[in-house]
């Protein structure tokens, strides 16, 4: 089933994921969904916040760009990077932020602990493209966008799509989640 993506100013977004305890039905059918969602969009990584279930939790799928062919699709639960080495800046963007784009500097190479589909453990290195769509769905994991980590200076040339983002006024190929309501906080 393809699920609507959760946009920009979402509080799902903002919020850190829980971790699983484990893998049932209703986590399979979410992970397919997952896949399902992120190939119609089309994406190369999509993380469960982006469609409303705020669990540590993605998919990922590097095989659509030329270079990366051989690379499989993977789960990944309750990751933990445990080590960082390089740094590069490359263009991102992201399915939860349409029509916005801008460089992020990340590590070019991490070592990933986590959890499959299985629940079975495992610890890899993960380098170049793999690396940076990795931190990029953890960042989600863990409330943070992309745009979140771009210079203040480029943040401030997409600031007027950020808005219309925030406002609803956005168009996709892909379904997008209503804005939940703000709720007022009295003092």
């Amino acid at each position: 089933m393809i699920l609507p993506i959760n946009t920009y100013s979402d509080p799902v977004l903002t919020a850190k994921a829980k971790p699983l305890k484990g893998v049932d039905s209703s986590i399979r059918e979410l992970i397919a969904d997952m896949f399902d969602s992120m190939y119609k969009a089309p994406g190369i990584g999509l993380a469960a916040p982006q469609v409303g279930h705020s669990l540590r939790l993605l998919v990922v799928d590097i095989s659509t760009i030329k270079e990366y062919a051989d690379y499989k699709p993977m789960v990944v639960i309750n990751p933990r990077i445990v080590s960082v080495a390089g740094r590069n800046a490359m263009e991102e963007g992201c399915l939860s932020v349409p029509g916005v784009a801008g460089d992020v500097v990340r590590p070019s190479k991490i070592t990933l602990h986590y959890r499959d589909e299985k629940f079975e453990e495992h610890t890899e290195e993960f380098s170049d493209m793999m690396a940076r769509v990795l931190q990029h769905e953890i960042d989600h994991l863990d409330g943070t966008l992309f745009v979140d980590r771009m210079e203040k200076r480029d943040r401030r040339k997409v600031q007027k799509t950020l808005d219309a983002i925030k406002q609803g006024r956005v168009k996709t190929s892909y379904p997008i989640a209503p804005h939940a309501p703000k709720i007022a906080v009295e003092a």
